[in-house]
């Protein structure tokens, strides 16, 4: 049996990002479909904490749903796809408002107005359709939209990899900038290492639907534990004629069978993940871990 997703397990704090990382089709988009309940785990429980309330993510009916994803909306890779095209930006940006019956039309006019300001486009702008914008203004619009709920988590799924380098850095500087202003949390999808660097307070590795890392972000890029991730780090280019990269550690480390008999995957073997120093999880088999 394959499993996209397979016995994961972590949290996402108030206020943090958690950068999720890995190669495509590791299961990343999966995992984040399950959080948003886009789609539904086989097994397993999602909880969402907001005040004082707790929510079972799984088991809401279609009203806790709705007022689950007032808490919790999404930012999508394609930032052509996922706007209508035949509706103009007001309109895009208006409708979770209009789902959720947020305020008349005057009081919603003037919420997508400050939401247009809040991300650096001009309001001048609302009457135009998507075609007239650039991949890192539709970006933008995409992120009013998240944000007109005025929500507590942000799921990002690669949300700047269809852009440019430069405008890249732009938008990745605004959710930097949104996530202070507006005490967000985050769970940053992405598998360049260079922007989950950037924008990560933690780091969960993923490979094969399972974790198989999580630290805080300066521990993971130096202190790497787990030889998948070593393989990742070592695959990123520095600009630097001094550190050229070694190819053939990058294939070594790659192949699970060169890996220390500690992280490998074996038949009717429990592995989990432990605590190899402080907020440090690796997966291994926790009766070798000394061995490690």
């Amino acid at each position: 049996t394959i499993k996209a997703v397979d016995n994961v397990s972590f949290t996402l704090r108030r206020g943090e990002c958690l950068g999720l990382v890995g190669e495509s089709g590791c299961g990343k988009t999966t995992l984040a479909k399950m959080v948003a309940r886009a789609h539904s785990p086989d097994s397993g429980k999602i909880h969402f904490y907001s005040g004082d309330q707790s929510y079972d993510v799984g088991t809401l009916n279609e009203e806790e749903l709705k007022n689950y994803r007032r808490r919790a909306q999404y930012i999508f890779q394609d930032p052509v796809g996922s706007l209508n095209p035949r509706m103009t930006i007001f309109d895009i940006i208006r409708e979770p408002l209009a789902i959720h019956q947020i305020g008349d039309r005057e009081q919603q006019i003037e919420i997508v107005k400050e939401l247009m300001d809040l991300v650096g486009l001009d309001t001048r702008f609302l009457r135009r359709y998507p075609h007239s914008f650039s991949g890192g203004q539709r970006q933008r619009i995409g992120i009013a939209r998240a944000l007109a709920l005025q929500p507590e988590m942000l799921i990002c799924d690669e949300p700047v990899s269809a852009l440019d380098v430069s405008i890249q850095a732009q938008v990745l500087n605004l959710l930097r900038d949104l996530r202070t202003e507006l005490n967000l949390s985050y769970l940053f999808i992405s598998h360049n290492l260079a922007v989950i660097d950037y924008v990560a307070d933690r780091v969960a590795v993923m490979l094969q639907g399972r974790l198989i890392e999580i630290a805080d972000r300066h521990t993971l890029f130096t202190q790497p534990a787990h030889p998948y991730t070593q393989s990742l780090l070592s695959a990123v280019p520095f600009a630097d004629l001094d550190h050229p990269l070694d190819f053939s550690t990058l294939q070594l480390n790659q192949d699970s069978l060169s890996w220390d008999p500690v992280f490998r995957e074996q038949p009717e073997t429990h592995m989990q993940l432990v605590e190899i120093s402080p907020d440090h999880w690796v997966r291994m088999h926790p009766s070798q871990q000394a061995t490690a």
